[in-house]
């Protein structure tokens, strides 16, 4: 999306310059590439949501105090179902 989508595409309204200055931010720390589409550069993340769901998962553990009780939490929390799908995930991990 370019800037101007991007501002548009907000529920609260931002200056366009607001908007390109984050998407420039965002860039330099490698979080959107950027390809140039008229006078204008056109954004897109880097990586799937998927990927940022677990990178918050991986810091949200890094900044317990105690890893274990973290995910001993984050395991009671899980339905039946998510805790197969984590038990065979594991299993799959320990072949490779």
């Amino acid at each position: 999306m370019t800037p101007g989508e991007v501002q548009r595409a907000l529920d609260r309204p931002l200056a366009y310059t607001t908007v390109m200055t984050t998407l420039v931010r965002l860039h330099g720390k490698g979080l959107v590439t950027r390809h140039r589409t008229g006078r204008a550069f056109a954004y897109s993340p880097t990586n799937r949501a998927d990927d940022r769901a677990a990178q918050a998962m991986t810091e949200a553990l890094d900044r317990g105090a105690d890893r274990h009780k973290v995910l001993s939490r984050f395991v009671s929390s899980l339905s039946p179902e998510e805790e197969g799908l984590l038990r065979r995930l594991l299993l799959e991990q320990g072949e490779a």
